[in-house]
């Protein structure tokens, strides 16, 4: 599904050029949990950023679903995105001025979905994340476990092939964060290939393999 091959990226000032990748080969099969892991500053974010075609890479190969898909143009990018890809990341980035249930139909709005279907999908996943009793609320009335509940809700509505989790856990206490990696496991038991940033060991456990990121460089594979 997901093939990297000789990945590389540099940020250039005009008097500085610091490399956050350096050579990365990295395949991920249809199905599979990878946790990314390592110290803060290896290139962990920059990674998943190239993988969910946020950003292009320097040098290098990508191919998606046989794709080569490394130096595409912002829209054509963003139009891959819609339809294969959704996102967790730590800080929820839920939009406050919405509440619960307009946040999560946002990826449907954009993709024009039929407003019958929308609401019909809209409240099957709110039942699945728990969170129907929250519809009405804006985030700043919810705890960080129902924001990411309500994140997890938004990325999985569009039924991506790909999930890519940004420290899912971070901001959460160890209940709320063992109920999102229950979440993100579940969802992998059914197909979805994950991918997941963390400096969490235990959710890391939750995978099928850790990939440990030193200085922009794949240091080790840890099978589990």
């Amino acid at each position: 599904m997901i093939q990297l091959q000789n990945i590389k990226k540099v940020f250039s000032t005009e008097e500085v050029e610091t490399w956050a990748l350096r050579e990365v080969d990295l395949e991920v099969k249809e199905g599979e949990f990878v946790a990314i892991m390592g110290p803060s500053g290896c290139g962990k974010s920059t990674l998943l950023n190239i993988i969910g075609l946020l950003d292009n890479p320097t040098e290098g190969t990508y191919l998606l679903n046989g794709r080569d898909v490394s130096t595409l143009k912002e829209n054509d990018r963003t139009d891959i995105r819609k339809g294969v890809i959704g996102f967790v990341f730590q800080s929820f980035n839920l939009i406050d001025e919405l509440n619960v249930y307009e946040n999560i139909e946002l990826p449907l709005l954009y993709m024009g979905t039929p407003a019958r279907e929308r609401r019909s999908r809209i409240e099957a996943v709110m039942d699945r994340m728990a969170i129907s009793h929250r519809r009405n609320h804006f985030p700043s009335q919810l705890s960080g476990g129902q924001q990411q509940r309500v994140a997890i809700a938004r990325a999985v509505l569009p039924n991506p092939k790909i999930i890519l989790a940004d420290e899912p856990t971070g901001n959460l206490d160890s209940k709320n964060g063992r109920e999102v990696m229950d979440l993100l496991s579940e969802l992998h038991r059914e197909g979805t290939t994950i991918i997941m940033v963390t400096h969490s060991q235990h959710d890391a456990s939750y995978a099928d393999r850790i990939v440990k990121l030193h200085d922009g460089e794949i240091a080790d594979q840890v099978e589990l």
